[in-house]
């Protein structure tokens, strides 16, 4: 770690001031800071100036819209774990993130709009500078996969498969889209957001069915999702009715599983079980970007959705 690079941090009074200043050069937003602060650190960007929410209170309600809800992009993931109302999936989601410190700093927009990840990529300056810069920061290879010109860094956020699967939209100073919409399957761009754009608010439907998250990582605290399973299940007189599963990562973006729909009527059982677990292993594309193994992270997704699945179906999850 580094001493922090000089920087002037500006408290904007209103979002349409916020999204001015943020639109500026060498300027980054802050919200917690629990993703950003320690990239700066190891020397991941210098911006001139941080451009803090802090003060838009409006970025912090939580309240019910046509029949689900409508979340601030600054409510911090503490509060999100602590209302019972809040979707099980979602709830799960921010209970997995970090320690009790960066819950209770970190925000909903944050950990949206969290940087993806990478062994060669999140280090040190001085490890960089001697290993070669990579393809994301300052250079022109992914050591992942050199031999492409596509950066393959891995985006590790929690709550976006949670918000996929209960068919979340995000609202931004530029509109309301549908949250996948947010992403691109580009490691080193991979917010489809323009300059100056800022997260302001996801929108939840009233839920259908139960919703659970689960995740792998390499300590049993803090650490990021080597892989991560949000899932959504309606039954009805025993069968599937409907099944969302998106996953993160494992991927340059979270993203829901294609081709859930052939499992509508299937019952819950081994086979369906199955079925997921190779639709699963067939989409989630790993690559050397973590302290696990590509191949461990591809079947940790396949057998956190198995078990999902299983739980939900018996009822274990809300």
């Amino acid at each position: 770690m580094i001493p922090l690079p000089p920087f002037t941090l500006l408290r904007p009074a209103t979002l349409k001031e916020a999204a001015r200043l943020a639109a500026e050069p060498h300027a980054r937003l802050i919200a917690g800071g629990t993703g950003l602060l320690p990239s700066l650190r190891q020397g991941i960007g210098a911006p001139r100036t941080l451009v803090s929410l802090e003060a838009l209170e409006e970025l912090r309600t939580i309240e019910a819209f046509q029949g689900g809800w409508r979340i601030g992009a600054s409510v911090c993931l503490r509060e999100l774990v602590d209302r019972p109302e809040i979707p099980p999936a979602l709830r799960e989601a921010a209970r997995s993130v970090g320690a009790p410190g960066h819950r209770a700093a970190g925000t909903l927009g944050g950990n949206l709009c969290l940087d993806t990840r990478c062994i060669y990529y999140n280090q040190s300056e001085h490890w960089r500078r001697s290993n070669g810069y990579c393809l994301k920061l300052g250079g022109d290879t992914c050591h992942v996969a050199p031999q492409g010109r596509k950066c393959r860094a891995a985006y590790c956020g929690d709550l976006a498969p949670a918000l996929l699967v209960l068919e979340a939209r995000v609202e931004t100073t530029a509109g309301n889209t549908p949250l996948e919409d947010l992403y691109r399957d580009d490691g080193a761009s991979h917010l489809a957001l323009a300059p100056g754009e800022i997260v302001s608010a996801v929108r939840l439907p009233a839920p259908q069915g139960r919703s659970g998250y689960a995740k792998a990582r390499a300590r049993g605290a803090i650490d990021y999702p080597l892989a991560g399973v949000a899932m959504a299940l309606a039954l009805r007189e025993g069968r599937v009715a409907r099944l969302r599963v998106a996953l993160t990562g494992t991927n340059s973006r979270p993203f829901l599983l294609a081709g859930t729909e052939v499992f509508v009527g299937a019952q819950p059982n081994e086979a369906t079980a199955a079925a997921l677990v190779k639709l699963v292993q067939k989409q989630a594309a790993p690559m050397r970007t973590t302290v696990g193994a590509a191949d461990y992270r591809r079947q940790a997704a396949a057998i956190l959705a198995r078990r999902l699945l299983e739980r939900l179906s018996k009822g274990e999850l809300p």
